[in-house]
């Protein structure tokens, strides 16, 4: 390609750009800005299975980093001392290399165990929190029973204050 054909080309798309734009939202089409209220966005909702396949995808990923991404540290430190001892600059910087990589994959195995506990946690703490709040809407079902004079047919006396004698 040569050169003026390249100027041409991002002349070209500099024009494209110019006399259009691209806008990262929709318009809400009543001319200003809108937020949905809650209720028409639906509820959250996220399930064990989808917390343990997160978690499972990220103990997957730090097994993965730990077989494979550290087998270049010992090899390049290797080659830095050699390249060191032998009077070349290279190695020092090879060895910062190596130092660096290794901190890096330190840090991103770190995250992705991070991760899988939390996910393990969430999972506990949510089936705990579930579990509770069905018994506590359970016993208020139970004394809402004995409150309610309405409950049984119309005109007959509640069960939960005189049961039916055999």
């Amino acid at each position: 390609m040569a050169w003026d054909e390249w100027e041409q080309l991002k002349a070209d798309a500099a024009g494209r750009q110019a006399t259009s734009m691209q806008l990262n939202q929709l318009d809400p089409g009543d001319g200003g800005g809108s937020v949905a209220l809650p209720g028409t966005t639906g509820d959250l909702k996220v399930g064990d299975s989808d917390l343990a396949k997160i978690g499972k995808e990220a103990h997957t990923l730090y097994d993965s980093l730990w077989d494979k991404a550290r087998v270049a540290v010992p090899s390049s430190d290797t080659a830095a001392g050699d390249l060191t001892g032998q009077g070349f600059a290279l190695g020092n910087g090879l060895k910062h290399v190596s130092n660096r990589w290794d901190e890096q994959l330190k840090s991103l195995m770190d995250a992705c165990a991070h991760i899988s506990n939390h996910m393990q946690v969430t999972k506990k703490v949510h089936a705990g929190d579930e579990h509770y709040i069905q018994r506590q809407m359970s016993s208020i079902d139970a004394l809402d029973a004995g409150f309610d004079e309405r409950v049984g047919a119309p005109g007959e006396k509640n069960p939960a204050y005189d049961p039916p004698k055999k």
